[in-house]
């Protein structure tokens, strides 16, 4: 687990998923977890894409989905945070984002190339960070939370989906 965190600086919701974060550097972590995410996206085999393993479940194309949609607004609450801004950031609802995202429709290649967009600009914002910057806390879904939570957040919410995609999926 990361021992720089404090408990204020996050929701016990997210502790899971810090657990799963591999590496005390931010910056380390989020550029391994891209070629983690490159790798398997690469690596999949296309038949697998739209597979789901149960009716109500998603298929891995709309769970890659899910992991670039919540990096985008993860990413966006740590750039609120670390400017100081005290609004108040709302939570979002990952299953009414789904059906409108069209996964199903977005080829493996097009889906990585968001990704790492999404990514590239994610670690860049976190090169910039001061040490006071990312210890700034605001509020998101009604909890507090740190710039520096979400950059460990981040690569561990993809962990724990790949881990029950090889579980589940695979």
């Amino acid at each position: 687990m990361i021992t720089e965190l404090a408990q204020n600086e996050y929701n016990p919701y997210y502790l899971n998923y810090i657990k799963k974060a591999k590496h005390d550097d931010i910056v380390l972590g989020l550029q391994h977890s891209k070629e983690e995410f490159a790798s398997f996206v690469t690596n999949l085999p296309e038949d697998k894409w739209l597979f789901s393993y149960a009716d109500s479940k998603w298929t891995i194309a709309e769970v890659m989905q899910h992991l670039i949609d919540t990096e985008r607004i993860f990413s966006y609450r740590a750039l609120c945070f670390a400017r100081n801004d005290k609004s108040a950031l709302p939570g979002f609802n990952q299953d009414e984002y789904v059906p409108y995202a069209n996964a199903n429709k977005t080829t493996k290649k097009e889906m990585l190339a968001d990704f790492l967009a999404v990514r590239e600009s994610t670690i860049s914002l976190f090169k910039r960070l001061t040490p006071d910057m990312s210890a700034r806390i605001g509020e998101a879904s009604q909890s507090p939370m740190s710039a520096r939570a979400v950059g460990y957040i981040v690569p561990g919410h993809q962990q724990h989906h790949f881990e029950v995609i090889n579980e589940r999926y695979l």
